[in-house]
C-alpha cells in the first residue's frame, strides 16, 4: 500500500539505467542503517505490510529512497507520536489514496482546460464563419396602441 506502480526503472519510456527515489536499490542491511532502525525491524514492517520493498529474483528485499522515508516516517509516527502500528498503516493507507486523488484531480481539471480550451476554439471558429452580408433579425414587439391615421387633404 505505498503508492507504487509496478514498472519502475524503465517504465514510461524512461532510461532503464536512470535512478529516481522509487529505484530499488538499498538491501536490507544499508535500509536499516539509513533508516536508523534494525534489520529485524524493517522485515517486521513488511510482514506487517507498512513498507513494502521490491524483491530480487532470489527474494531478497530491495528498499528504494522513498521507502527509507516512510521508514522514518513510521519510526517518527510510532516513538515520538506513540501512534500504534495499525494506526500507522491506516495512516500511510490515507495519505496514499490522498495522493492518488490529487493526482486524478490535477488530471481532470488538464482535461477540463483542454475542453474549455477547444470549446472557445470551436466557438471562435463558428463566430468567423458568421455572413456578414447579412443584418441580424430583430423581433419586432407588438403592442395594443392605437395609431390614427390622417391623411392629408390635397385640395388646400
Amino acid at each position: 500500500m505505498d503508492g507504487r506502480n509496478g514498472g519502475r526503472g524503465g517504465a514510461g519510456g524512461r532510461n532503464p539505467y536512470e535512478l529516481t527515489e522509487e529505484t530499488p536499490v538499498y538491501v536490507i542491511s544499508v535500509a536499516a542503517e539509513l533508516s536508523g532502525l534494525h534489520p529485524q525491524t524493517l522485515r517486521q514492517y513488511d510482514r506487517l505490510g507498512l513498507v513494502s520493498p521490491d524483491r530480487t529474483a532470489g527474494r531478497g528485499r530491495r528498499y528504494s529512497a522513498r521507502d527509507i522515508a516512510l521508514l522514518r516516517q513510521v519510526q517518527a509516527l510510532s516513538q515520538d507520536e506513540g501512534v500504534n502500528l495499525a494506526g500507522i498503516k491506516r495512516i500511510i493507507e490515507l495519505e496514499t489514496q490522498v495522493a492518488a486523488l490529487q493526482a486524478k484531480v490535477a488530471e481532470l481539471t488538464d482535461a477540463l482546460d483542454g475542453a474549455a480550451s477547444a470549446m472557445a476554439q470551436r466557438e471562435a471558429q463558428v463566430h468567423a464563419s458568421y455572413r456578414r452580408d447579412l443584418v441580424p433579425y430583430q423581433q419586432v414587439q407588438q403592442t395594443s396602441a392605437l395609431v390614427v391615421w390622417k391623411p392629408k387633404n390635397k385640395r388646400s
